[in-house]
């Protein structure tokens, strides 16, 4: 534990390090989200935090390669290269599509070949923890690969709407898969608990906790697609490690660790996200649109208009998060009535905070209250907000048509044509998708 905990921490520092270098580069190249009518975010803000959260998670991986402990991890295949090589591919997509505002077929044509890179260095999903079922087909196995990475991967970019939301949802749904899978290859291995998943999620977590001081509102940096991408490929390549390649049977036999947590626990990581994503692409289909074409009806959207603030609107979102994913690995602690209970009581109060009037409007007091009070630490240390005035003078303005599109889908996640600031010697600032914070608006004829 000890060696995990240890990358973690090597993450959160090198994204948390990194972050106002890449707030600096991103007014040095134009990659700013303006201010337009969707928004709730106040003034341009820069992107390109993925870049800061993909160095945090590949120098803990690439000091984790180095520790005798993970030795096996190394030694067993090219799985850890193969999935940092993956994200930094998806990561310069991103990146490069924050800056010059990319067509949704190429975004998703890098999206595919960063799962295929994945699979073909081992990340690959080979087994169904159902009875052990194998995939027989490899092409078969190559394309399921292909569309779980995807799928999670605009998942993550769809819910990426508000100020410290997708970084805090992973940061959670990952650490209740860190919990999962290191309890599992203790299982699994009683002689070795090095595990290439417990490693992937500890750097991942940790990326996410060193960039969050920088995101949380009021933001000074959105991840943009360079983030959202990164997180949501590498909670896939984790989720197809632990999912695809172990038989729970074996394990579960032994030590009674419920056999369908494999397959559940990954769905509960990200099930706010997926679910966002289906109620999207559902909505606009029904209107006879195209389910990437842009709207303000997310979940963060609903919360909104339904009278949470901007910080509780995401605190829910955590709460409902956090609910899920350790309800559902509460079954490994827990005898299954137990863990039902648990999981019940969870939802009720959850539901009751998110959904009842009167409890909403104290519990969103309270976490106002608890923001504005740690306003000052967040002013404090991150380097950006020690000077009254973080945002570099802009001037001028010059209409643009079109949103951007989201990820490899097409989903903007700013507002419509309007506000597109220059910056001063970077040129034109485009508004690729990021943490842009879309606001209420009026529904649509």
């Amino acid at each position: 534990m000890k060696v995990y905990l240890t990358l973690l921490a090597v993450a959160a520092l090198l994204a948390y390090a990194s972050t106002p270098a890449m707030r600096h580069l991103a007014y040095k190249v134009g990659a700013v989200t303006a201010v337009r009518a969707r928004d709730v975010h106040s003034r341009p803000t820069p992107r390109l935090g993925g870049v800061a959260i993909f160095l945090g998670l590949a120098g803990a991986v690439l000091v984790g390669s180095v520790v005798p402990f993970l030795e096996p991890v190394y030694a067993a295949s090219a799985a850890p290269w193969a999935l940092l090589a993956g994200a930094g591919l998806v990561c310069a997509l991103g990146m490069a599509d924050d800056i010059w505002d990319l067509d949704w077929m190429a975004k998703l044509a890098g999206q595919v070949l960063a799962a295929l890179i994945m699979a073909w260095g081992g990340v690959q999903l080979v087994t169904v923890p159902i009875a052990g079922v194998t995939i027989g087909s490899s092409y078969l196995s190559l394309a399921a690969t292909v569309i779980v990475v995807v799928v999670a991967i605009n998942a993550v970019n769809f819910v990426d709407g508000l100020d410290g939301l997708a970084a805090g949802m992973i940061a959670i749904g990952g650490l209740a898969f860190f919990t999962y899978t290191y309890v599992l290859s203790r299982s699994a291995s009683p002689g070795d608990y090095s595990s290439l998943a417990t490693l992937i999620l500890a750097a991942l977590v940790g990326a996410c906790v060193g960039f969050l001081p920088h995101n949380v509102h009021p933001a000074r940096i959105f991840m943009g697609d360079s983030g959202s991408m990164v997180l949501g490929l590498t909670i896939a390549g984790a989720a197809i490690i632990v999912t695809g390649q172990i038989d729970p049977t074996v394990v579960s036999a032994r030590e009674r660790i419920p056999a369908f947590i494999p397959i559940v626990l990954p769905l509960m990581v990200v099930a706010v996200p997926l679910v966002d994503m289906a109620a999207a692409v559902i909505r606009r289909t029904l209107k006879g649109k195209s389910p990437f074409s842009p709207d303000a009806h997310h979940l963060h959207h609903l919360l909104l208009r339904a009278g949470h603030s901007h910080r509780w609107a995401v605190g829910a979102l955590y709460l409902w998060t956090f609910v899920l994913s350790f309800g559902t690995v509460s079954t490994v602690f827990l005898s299954t009535p137990a863990a039902i209970a648990v999981i019940c009581i969870g939802v009720l109060v959850a539901g009751m905070i998110t959904f009842s009037p009167g409890l909403r409007r104290g519990v969103t007091r309270a976490w106002e209250a608890a923001g504005r009070a740690a306003a000052p630490l967040q002013r404090r240390f991150t380097p950006e907000g020690r000077h009254p005035d973080v945002y570099p003078p802009y001037e001028g303005a010059s209409p643009r048509t079109g949103d951007t599109p989201d990820a490899a889908s097409g989903e903007p996640e700013g507002a419509p044509e309007d506000l597109v600031a220059t910056a001063s010697g970077a040129g034109t600032v485009t508004t690729a998708s990021g943490a842009s914070g879309e606001a209420p608006q009026e529904e649509e004829s």
